[in-house]
């Protein structure tokens, strides 16, 4: 049998030279991580520039299913379907054009409240409400008193503005119509209620009440907390902030955290997920044509000083920072805030800036246009007419 053997061999390597060497492959590894994290950081920002700096020239058909829409529907975006409803129902589409569902009703004087991808319709003055969202319906209820306003949370959430002889009653529901919570208001009080908002998860709910105080006209923007935080306050309310000489006709969220109020002079921003505080009050001399919210984002439109340009829209972000001014030469009918870009349209004309001001496309539609609903990719939307649901691909 072999016999093994272990043979050393001799080295002049001391402890302390092996160890300084040891030491310098580690540093130069480091180094080496660095430039390889440096270079993809530049290669990103590099495609990142050229992403951003490409300009989009026109749009080609990557899809199309037929409809057929008559001049009495109107559209609406629902989450990324479409709800199209009139006098006599409402149905929603999907984006290739597929109905998922039919809802019937009659009713004349409409009430409709959208929150992301959930909607609730109700009539003026009558007593049913109907909860629905992008994929089924949610439910329906009477009310016991007729119905003045609504607003809708994204979990199906509801909330009614009922008509008493004395007072005017704020109750909540859920989709189902178990009453959730209820607040009783009288106009020598709490004032008249003008517009109300839930949050999307629908703990918060904001309300805008108009009264006058010894000849003044005065408004209260008054936030109720819906949950076992809301238990601890008289009546829910958590927090109110009063207006003099002001109006505030629209009161909206722009997140679970974010709320805005747009009077006739100024506007104020809200933020706390429990006690909203105010945290920026901005007054405006020039009258204001239109408000859009979504995305985390608020727009305001007003008349241009530019000669032109007919319209300026001062677009806001949920930390009430200005985002941006931005010229429309057109008369738009609709504005959509995505991720990256703001896409202002008409039924014949699409503007698409992007928030640093650059203007990434401009162009006409070949047909007229009801409503764009973005997808889930950049440049492509979902396009309504009144014969068809498109996916176009800007090219």
């Amino acid at each position: 049998m072999a016999k093994l053997r272990m043979i050393r061999g001799g080295s002049d390597q001391s402890p302390e030279d092996y160890r300084e060497k040891l030491k310098k492959h580690r540093i130069m590894n480091v180094y080496r991580t660095c430039i390889f994290i440096v270079l993809i950081l530049v290669i990103l920002l590099i495609i990142y520039a050229r992403f951003q700096s490409h300009v989009y020239t026109g749009y080609e058909v990557i899809a199309s299913g037929d409809r057929t829409a008559s001049e009495s529907q109107k559209d609406m975006r629902l989450g990324r379907s479409i709800l199209s409803f009139s006098h006599d129902g409402a149905h929603c589409i999907d984006g290739s054009g597929k109905t998922v569902w039919d809802q019937g009703y009659e009713i004349q004087d409409l009430r409709i409240a959208i929150c992301d991808g959930t909607v609730a319709i109700a009539s003026y003055n009558g007593r049913d409400i109907y909860i629905l969202d992008e994929t089924e319906k949610l439910g329906s209820f009477k009310t016991n008193l007729p119905i003045r306003d609504i607003a809708v949370a994204n979990t199906g959430r509801v909330t009614a503005v009922l008509n008493s002889n004395d007072a005017v009653l704020i109750n909540t529901y859920s989709p189902s119509g178990d009453l959730l919570y209820s607040g009783q208001m009288h106009m020598s009080g709490s004032g008249y209620p003008v517009d109300l908002a839930l949050s999307p998860a629908g703990n918060l709910l904001c309300v805008s009440f108009i009264y006058v105080d010894a000849g003044t006209v005065k408004s209260t923007v008054a936030f109720y907390n819906l949950t076992e935080v809301g238990d601890n306050y008289t009546d829910f309310l958590v927090s109110s902030y009063d207006y003099t000489d002001l109006v505030v006709p629209e009161v909206g969220f722009l997140d679970d955290s974010t709320a805005y109020a747009v009077g006739d002079e100024r506007f104020m921003i809200y933020k706390g997920s429990d006690q909203p505080e105010s945290i920026g009050e901005h007054l405006f001399s020039d009258e204001v044509k239109s408000v859009f919210a979504g995305g985390g984002y608020l727009g305001l439109v007003f008349r241009s000083d530019d000669p032109e340009a007919k319209y300026r829209m001062d677009v806001y972000d949920s930390s009430d920072s200005l985002v941006g001014k931005y010229n429309i030469d057109f008369e738009y009918t609709d504005v959509l805030f995505e991720d990256s870009d703001l896409v202002i349209y008409n039924e014949t004309r699409c503007l698409i800036y992007t928030y640093h001001g650059k203007v990434k496309f401009d162009d006409s539609f070949r047909n007229p246009v009801r409503l764009l609903v973005s997808t889930d990719n950049a440049y492509r939307y979902v396009v309504s007419t009144s014969s068809s649901v498109d996916t176009i691909r800007l090219n």
